[in-house]
């Protein structure tokens, strides 16, 4: 027993504490949640304009009149569809490369450009829960803005968003905690996220267990972390119900 501890604590200190390798720990950590803070809000931008394009059109399609502007609004959901169905049918690694290696191949901090592929990634999901969220809201919710005087554009945002947030949060942070453990192939586009670093240790101390052990207990920690704050959010709004 006494020789197992002995080989733990050389291991630990030869993959943690010789050369000060704990720093790739933090440094990717770091990059990992600053890359899921930014692709989740560009997600949540683009995925607000997606949803608000598609649910409009499909709340309107049967009592807008035919018109120049329909058919315009009609080539904008179009493009949205479009959008959807390929970032959804292609795999987030790809679209992240193709950004880095096409794209933006002469951007040499691949940081924000994986962030940007990563967002744009995000928002087609987000804009689907947008989107599933305004469309379960009661048809008489619009009706009942009609009644108030309200236009569509009024009527949207103080009946109908109030209510879509309400249901939508705990599923837009379920993302967050899916978008933080996707960025974790950054690593392609050369960016230091946490994954990478514990693959950095990996190569320079030829010991994969345990800095591949410690990335899965820190992602562990994380996830763990931000699911007891949607519990405890859902909680919240479940009571608040009452």
């Amino acid at each position: 027993m006494a020789e197992w501890f002995a080989s733990v604590k050389a291991e630990f200190e030869l993959n943690f504490i010789k050369a000060d390798r704990w720093e790739y720990l933090v440094t990717g950590l770091g990059n990992t949640l600053l890359l899921t803070l930014v692709a989740l809000i560009v997600g949540v931008l683009i995925g607000i304009v997606v949803a608000a394009v598609r649910s409009t059109y499909d709340k309107t399609a049967e009592t807008a009149r035919p018109s120049f502007g329909r058919r315009v609004f009609g080539f904008f959901n179009g493009l949205c569809k479009v959008y959807l169905t390929v970032v959804r049918g292609t795999p987030v690694v790809v679209q992240v490369m193709i950004f880095f290696y096409v794209i933006f191949a002469a951007a040499k901090d691949g940081t924000m450009v994986a962030a940007l592929a990563f967002g744009i990634n995000s928002g087609a999901y987000v804009a689907e829960i947008i989107r599933g969220g305004i469309m379960s809201i009661d048809n008489g919710q619009f009706e009942a803005g009609r009644s108030l005087g309200f236009n569509y554009l009024q009527t949207m945002r103080y009946i109908i968003v109030p209510q879509t947030i309400k249901n939508v949060l705990p599923s837009l942070m379920n993302e967050f905690i899916a978008l933080l453990k996707e960025t974790s192939v950054a690593g392609y586009v050369a960016v230091q996220d946490l994954t990478k670093a514990g693959d950095i240790i990996r190569s320079r101390t030829y010991s994969a267990f345990m800095p591949l052990i410690a990335v899965a207990l820190i992602y562990l920690a994380v996830v763990m972390f931000f699911t007891w704050l949607v519990g405890k959010l859902e909680r919240r709004l479940r009571a608040s119900d009452h």
